[in-house]
């Protein structure tokens, strides 16, 4: 299974850098002032990039969001329950969560995966996929949160979710999740990927009062102390099996996997920023099929978003996770295809350029 990983990590190849220029002339030919949409025209020159043809696809477009239960909950660290996990995605199934009510008013397709939750599977559904690596990690405070093999399989169904979409052609995938705990192992990734202190990184998650956040922060540096062997190695795969989660490492198979078929991917928040980290750090290629949704409100998002030289399209104050940000910036790169698709040039509709053939 190593082995596959590795052949597919060496297949991922940046999009072409020669498609740049092109793309350039064509925004800049459209009847606007050269630059004026701004980030738009940024999304619109990376959908080029990767699609390298007109008209630029944002849809079919879906969101994945993988569910999976921690450990580390043991250690009493968040204000909900861990049976929380299991109750929302039931909710989910039924179209009660924000992320439902946002793909319902953007027309776009939810499916929901049960990466490893605590108790039984869930009953079948047409929109769950059962890829359940275990029945929630163990407790990264007193070992690996997953065992090598636990670790591959996440990945491994990852990537073969990247090729169902592939096979459906969707041609832009959405990032959420779902965990109770996520928070603390998304933040011990981050410490151990760039290398950053807890105290940094470490956040209120679905709101933690002060006291609640020392007890947390003191369970990831244990956490970081107990699992030092792997973070020495500075292997990406050993970090992830020792720090993460089932749904964040499924996350992390989804974007190779999808930087690999070409398939724009929209990161949501705080714990789909650990997947990206760890997809990143297994094959830096992937980074230009990306594109950031929004930075959250969560602790040390911003600082780490800067420490991986990325910048997000909004901030709207948010950190619920699920996929509710990747889903409003589907809108916007919707809207930067149309643009680069649908604008007239100033040739085709007889505008008058500005001095040196453009209007600046």
């Amino acid at each position: 299974m190593e082995n596959a990983l590795q052949n597919l990590i060496n297949s991922v190849t940046p999009p072409d850098a020669g498609m740049i220029s092109e793309g350039q002339a064509h925004l800049d030919s459209l009847t606007k002032p050269v630059g004026s949409l701004g980030r738009l025209e940024e999304i619109a020159l990376q959908l080029w990039r990767i699609q390298g043809a007109r008209p630029l696809c944002c849809d079919p477009a879906l969101i994945y969001t993988a569910a999976a239960d921690h450990g580390l909950t043991e250690e009493k660290i968040g204000i909900y329950p861990p049976e929380v996990t299991r109750q929302m995605v039931e909710n989910f199934l039924n179209g009660g969560a924000a992320i439902n009510a946002m793909c319902s008013a953007l027309n776009l397709e939810q499916i929901i995966i049960d990466a490893g939750c605590f108790g039984p599977s869930f009953p079948p559904h047409p929109r769950l996929l059962e890829m359940r690596a275990g029945c929630g990690t163990a407790n990264f405070c007193k070992g690996a949160a997953m065992t090598a093999r636990q670790c591959l399989t996440c990945i491994s169904n990852g990537i073969s979710l990247a090729r169902r979409a592939a096979k459906q052609q969707i041609r832009c995938i959405g990032l959420g999740e779902m965990g109770i705990g996520n928070s603390t192992a998304a933040a011990a990734l981050f410490c151990a990927y760039l290398n950053l202190k807890p105290e940094e990184v470490c956040g209120p998650g679905a709101g933690l009062p002060p006291g609640g956040l020392t007890h947390k922060t003191a369970a990831l540096h244990q956490a970081l102390q107990i699992n030092r062997a792997a973070l020495q190695t500075e292997d990406p795969l050993q970090i992830l099996t020792a720090l993460g989660g089932f749904e964040i490492a499924t996350l992390t198979g989804i974007i190779l996997g999808a930087a690999r078929e070409k398939i724009l991917l929209v990161v949501d928040g705080f714990i789909s920023t650990a997947a990206y980290a760890a997809a990143w750090k297994l094959c830096p290629p992937i980074s230009d099929y990306c594109i950031f949704s929004h930075t959250s409100q969560e602790k040390g998002h911003n600082l780490v978003l800067s420490r991986l030289g990325r910048r997000p399209l909004l901030d709207l104050g948010m950190r619920l996770g699920e996929g509710t940000g990747a889903a409003l910036a589907i809108a916007l790169i919707r809207s930067a295809a149309a643009v680069f698709n649908r604008m007239a040039t100033f040739d085709a509709a007889g505008i008058s350029k500005a001095k040196g053939g453009k209007y600046e």
